[in-house]
């Protein structure tokens, strides 16, 4: 089969082409913008790519056209395909026909820490031999790619409540059909789509719909949200994850639990107030200790037993852009990561102040995401930034005044709306010790790169 793909450089998409070569179609594709380093993944593995929505690609004569949700009505590629009526599907309903019809998918939702729990799943089952398929939002580095597809039963998927397509307004993961499901949290999210938490609750109640009794859902169990979702119906066995105290066992009823970590970043995992075992890595955070024990419970109900999937995580290797080091010039240490949500910004923040104790840390924010170019969690930045010594945002593609909403920080907060002007800034306040986290859920300009190159030009002349 020939498929075109209608947005193909977007991570999701970009994954979707990869397993459908692998599954020996044939695979074209456009996108408004072909750059690296998608469009370097995907030609070579021999998909031809197009730049832009030109009409004349129907003239490739696809046997489908696979439709990312980038694309809305106008677009003159998608115009065209309606007019004479050509075979169209969503990006998730051929994934669903064609690959996961036949798999025992494991699929990752919630609000935060999708990419990452993904990838920690996948990596218990692959470290057990189990050798399973995976689509991820990300770069696991276990891996070095984003999704594959194997012959096993196998499938963990990130399961991303944003819509479906322009024709298609349901959550993607709705067609996963899942018989493991990892619920990490729900808060509000995706303002563009959504007009309040209520609907994303009904969208993961269609999701509660289609996972099998002889399933399992593996829940937060801290997340009111949550049992708000159950509460419209639950057919599938739930076990809850998340509550702790000091000693680290579980309160009330119990079921998974993390320890609290001790200098190091290791913890101990019970379930049900029996100890599994002693997670021994180097990550920071209670969130990625909460994606560790959802990994782990997914990873058993698959076959995984617990002690096994504990002993996997020491040799987790995270996904590229969570608490990433770009690099790191004269003692001044430059991350990378993903956080754009008030509520990721504040454990981002929380984890890294807990690995670096009363070193400086420089937050540097790009409010970048729908939601926040919108301004509707403006109000909640102040507070999520709380645990930074300075703050820097870009505010070039804001529609509202970011100097105002970050005004409760005072004057340790600044504001630009010009890159180069913003890393001069940097370049200028950093000293060695420091921390300076990059945060945007997307490029942000190249800023890491630029900013360790003129850090390196500033000590060497300094230097000199």
């Amino acid at each position: 089969m020939h498929l075109h793909i209608l947005g193909i450089c977007g991570t999701f998409m970009g994954g979707l082409a990869a397993i459908a070569r692998a599954a020996s179609h044939t695979v074209t594709g456009c996108d408004a913008n072909v750059y690296p380093p998608m469009s370097d993944q995907l030609r070579a593995l021999g998909i031809e790519l197009t730049e832009g929505w030109d009409a004349s690609q129907i003239e490739c004569q696809p046997d489908m056209f696979v439709v990312g949700n980038v694309v809305t009505r106008g677009n003159p590629l998608m115009e065209t395909i309606l007019d004479r009526n050509l075979p169209y599907t969503s990006g998730p309903q051929w994934l669903a026909d064609n690959v996961l019809h036949d798999k025992w998918v494991l699929a990752v939702a919630g609000t935060h820490g999708k990419t990452t729990t993904s990838a920690m799943l996948a990596w218990i089952l692959d470290d057990a031999r189990m050798n399973p398929g995976f689509l991820i939002g990300g770069i696991p580095q276990n891996f070095g790619l984003s999704a594959r597809l194997t012959d096993t039963p196998f499938f963990v998927i990130e399961a991303d409540e944003y819509d479906t397509a322009f024709f298609d307004k349901r959550s993607k993961f709705v067609h996963y059909r899942p018989r493991t499901v990892i619920l990490n949290n729900l808060e509000y999210d995706h303002a563009d789509i959504f007009p309040d938490l209520a609907a994303i609750e009904t969208q993961f109640h269609h999701l509660m719909r289609t996972v099998p009794g002889n399933g399992l859902v593996v829940s937060n169990g801290r997340e009111a949200s949550l049992e708000r979702v159950f509460a419209r119906g639950l057919w599938t066995p739930v076990e809850r994850f998340g509550g702790t105290n000091p000693n680290g066992r579980a309160e009330g009823a119990g079921g998974w639990t993390a320890g609290e970590a001790d200098a190091v970043g290791h913890f101990d995992v019970f379930f049900n107030n029996a100890l599994q075992g002693r997670v021994k890595w180097d990550l920071i955070g209670e969130h990625n200790r909460m994606n560790a024990v959802a990994a782990i419970a997914a990873a058993r109900h698959a076959g995984v037993p617990a002690g096994v999937a504990i002993d996997a995580l020491a040799r987790f290797e995270n996904v590229k852009r969570r608490m990433e080091v770009r690099g790191a010039v004269h003692g001044i240490t430059v991350y990378d990561d993903f956080a754009h949500h008030p509520t990721a910004i504040t454990t981002t923040l929380e984890g890294l102040r807990a690995k670096v104790g009363s070193a400086r840390i420089l937050a540097v924010l790009e409010p970048r995401s729908n939601t926040m170019k919108l301004g509707v969690m403006k109000a909640a930045l102040p507070d999520s930034l709380a645990a930074a010594d300075q703050v820097y945002c870009y505010s070039a593609t804001l529609g509202w005044n970011a100097a105002e909403a970050l005004a409760p920080l005072g004057d340790k907060a600044r504001v630009f709306d010009d890159l180069d002007k913003l890393v001069s800034q940097l370049v200028a306040d950093a000293r060695p010790g420091d921390h300076v986290l990059m945060m945007s859920n997307g490029g942000f300009g190249g800023i890491h790169a630029k900013l360790l190159n003129a850090l390196r030009q500033h000590y060497h002349e300094e230097i000199v």
